[in-house]
């Protein structure tokens, strides 16, 4: 869809004003029934994105559209169940996730997405409170939900579940199966920067990296897959991308972009997995980027912007460990220089594969940032000896 931006008028800028104005975020004296995107729909936008972890550009495209539909649910104000093939999606099941985490039940990622695995929580609940375990939350189920405090107290359970599979799936990269996310592509080359008679795009400069990292991961015994090829015709929405993944039952997920500012001073490495200003996230995911990112920083020598959460698209509905990495600032003349070099490239492909070998590694046997040598694990694989 054609982002629905400040000026524009009509019943979509209706429809975003009431769901602003039902969160507070729009004043009710300003009329929610106006069809104007004015300024303060605007700042009511880039406040509802921020609260969200979306981008914050105060447009309302096809994610941020998507959030604010669901943010009309409310906990209790409509029956939950597992629906088949469409589920059900909002504010209202991320609450209930996030309530059954609370109480030690295993839905998996909070991703305001009622799949099989939250049905299945909610009829274990339902089984443990007397309930008929149908997996449907309906008045009942949320009468009980009310009546009952936490369970699990002192700790994160889905950190320690995630940690916990990681840990038994053991520290060999050989076998798993990434799938790296070249962004953008097709009528979307995103960042497009001239310099001189050439032309740098963020989507040509990222599918080398892609390839790259392909070739070291498949060199470490690792199964990998690219979500597009370097002419593909169209761009895959997010929503696409993230499904591809499930689809191969990934392992691990690493979308990878540049930036671009309108400051040519803006310049460094960036790393995003997902999570919410709540406290939600993706226990693994969060782990992965804070190696990509220390990696990055300390093998290249970019500018640490830290990592972020988000709840993109892209990292939300994915099930299994997924970061995206914004690698320089291509409208930067400085990391350009640096970006536009096949070697700098190599470093931080290299420096990826090693932050997804340290995941793997147990915590007592982790190793200081910078000191693996990626050509170490392919010749141990050449020479048919992994880690154990």
């Amino acid at each position: 869809m054609r982002p629905i931006r400040p000026g524009d008028r009509g019943p979509a800028v209706i429809e975003i004003r009431a769901v602003l104005t039902s969160l507070d975020l729009l004043s009710k004296a300003t009329g929610p029934f106006s069809d104007e995107f004015d300024a303060a729909t605007e700042r009511a936008v880039r406040a509802f994105q921020q609260s969200r972890g979306l981008s914050v550009d105060g447009r309302v495209g096809a994610e941020t559209w998507r959030a604010l539909d669901a943010a009309r649910w409310r906990l209790g104000a409509r029956t939950l169940y597992h629906a088949v093939p469409v589920p059900l999606t909002g504010e209202d099941v991320r609450s209930l996730q996030e309530r059954l985490l609370e109480m030690g039940y295993d839905t998996g990622r909070a991703d305001a997405i009622y799949g099989i695995r939250t049905s299945r929580a909610m009829a274990q609940f339902q089984r443990e409170v007397g309930l008929a375990p149908d997996g449907t939350c309906g008045p009942q189920t949320m009468d009980a939900l009310r009546r009952l405090g936490r369970k699990v107290v002192g700790g994160r359970p889905q950190w320690l579940r995630e940690s916990d599979a990681i840990r038994q799936s053991g520290p060999t990269l050989v076998g798993r199966t990434v799938v790296i996310d070249p962004g953008h592509g097709g009528s979307d080359p995103g960042v497009v920067v001239p310099d001189g008679p050439l032309r740098w795009t963020e989507a040509d400069l990222v599918h080398d990296l892609a390839s790259r990292l392909e070739g070291r991961l498949a060199a470490s015994g690792v199964r990998v897959q690219l979500t597009r090829g370097p002419a593909s015709e169209t761009c895959l929405p997010d929503i696409d991308r993230a499904q591809l993944a499930n689809s191969l039952g990934a392992d691990v997920f690493i979308s990878l972009h540049v930036d671009g500012h309108a400051n040519p001073e803006a310049e460094g490495v960036a790393t995003y997995h997902y999570g919410t200003d709540n406290g939600v996230t993706s226990a693994t995911g969060e782990r992965l980027a804070g190696l990509v990112q220390r990696e990055i920083v300390a093998r290249t020598g970019l500018r640490d912007c830290r990592t972020h959460a988000k709840a993109w698209d892209l990292l939300r509905i994915t099930r299994m460990p997924a970061v995206r990495v914004e690698v320089c600032y291509l409208t930067s003349p400085a990391d350009r220089a640096r970006l536009i070099d096949p070697r700098f490239r190599d470093r931080v492909v290299e420096a990826i594969v090693a932050a997804v070998q340290r995941m793997y590694l147990p915590i007592e046997r982790d190793v200081p940032t910078g000191s693996i040598d990626v050509s170490e694990l392919r010749a141990a694989v050449a020479a048919g000896t992994v880690v154990d």
